[in-house]
Parts: structure tokens; C-alpha cells; sequence
């Protein structure tokens, strides 16, 4: 069964941006989806969330998503680098991903271990990033950067700053895009 993993980003919730439109819109066409409040969020940290969502009873197959937004799209990059070896999952989404802490000491505990890019490439067929060329967080060179070093597929929006109600308004609460990227063959 088509499964998706949700993941929000820092200060925000399971009710933030576009999420609850996403789980609604995933679920009309038959698919599992937890979009979970991650721990601390406001703090975000690697071994956490991991802990958090291990120690769940959601399942990793073939036919998982993950979609992460900000640091809730780095943290994909954690939870696939812990996946059991043989593990492998269909695509990863990041949107508004980053590669570094981008000098803030919230974000520092999500880059507290080195990043296995060999092992996160066999955790998943396909990567997709989704990105603004005027996001005010995070550089669209982050993006770049992780898309090149995972042989990913960089889609940039022009003038979509962070796909969130905060910096873009009432229209995040729908992400459409999103459903293209999921429904494209691959």
C-alpha cells in the first residue's frame, strides 16, 4: 500500500502549511499517511525525531514517501541514513531543504553527525527537491548542493520563498506540486 511520511519543519506542527491538505488529498486516493508532531520541534534534533518515529509502528517499504519540509526535509536525510540495511524506499521530497545549520544553534543538533550520502542513495529510487529561488531561509545552494550529491531532481519555483503561510500566505495551504511529483512516473 502507498504510504507517506510527512514531516513538518521547525516551530511548526502537523497543522502547519500545507500538511493537513496533503494528508487529506493522499488519503481520498488510498494511501497511509502520518503527518506526526515531531518532538521539540522548535529545537530540532536528529536522534530524536529518529527515536520518535522508530519507535513507532510506521513501516518503511518500497512504496514509501517522505516528504519533509525545511528541517523536517533534512531530517529525511537522517531517517534514511538509519533505515536497516536493504531498505528501501520509493522517493524522498525535500522542500526548502538546507545543508548546514545556517548558522543558527537551533539547527545545530540536525547536523550533529556526518551525513553517509552513500548509504541515504540506497535508502530511496528517487529524490526530488522542490525550491524557491526567493526562499529567505534557506539558499537555493543548499538545495543544489544535496540534489547533486544524491543525483536528485531539482525543481526550482520562482518566487515561492518557503512554500509556508508565514512567508507566502493563505496560498500554502495547498501545495499541488506535490501530487504532480508523486504521480510522475519514475
Amino acid at each position: 500500500m502507498k504510504n507517506a511520511l510527512v514531516l513538518h519543519g521547525t516551530n511548526d506542527s502537523s497543522e502547519g502549511n500545507w500538511f493537513p491538505w496533503l494528508q487529506v488529498e493522499l488519503e481520498r486516493i488510498g494511501w497511509k499517511v502520518w503527518v506526526p508532531d515531531l518532538p521539540q520541534a522548535d529545537a530540532p534534533n536528529m536522534q530524536r525525531y529518529q527515536n520518535f518515529i522508530f519507535s513507532s509502528d510506521w513501516k518503511f517499504d518500497n512504496e514509501s514517501v517522505i516528504v519533509g519540509h525545511s528541517s523536517g526535509a533534512v531530517a529525511i536525510l537522517g531517517l534514511l541514513q538509519a533505515l536497516p540495511e536493504g531498505t528501501v524506499i520509493d522517493t524522498a521530497v525535500f522542500v526548502g531543504a538546507f545543508k548546514n545549520d545556517l548558522g543558527w544553534d537551533s539547527l545545530k543538533e540536525l547536523f550533529s553527525k556526518p551525513f553517509d550520502f552513500a548509504k541515504i542513495r540506497a535508502s530511496a529510487k528517487r529524490f526530488v527537491f522542490l525550491h524557491s529561488d526567493n526562499d529567505p531561509f534557506c539558499p537555493l545552494e543548499g538545495a543544489t548542493s544535496l540534489s547533486k550529491e544524491l543525483g536528485g531532481e531539482l525543481i526550482v519555483v520562482p518566487g515561492a520563498s518557503h512554500f509556508s503561510l508565514g512567508t507566502g500566505g493563505d496560498a500554502y495551504q495547498k501545495l499541488p506540486i506535490i501530487l504532480d511529483i508523486l504521480h510522475e512516473p519514475h
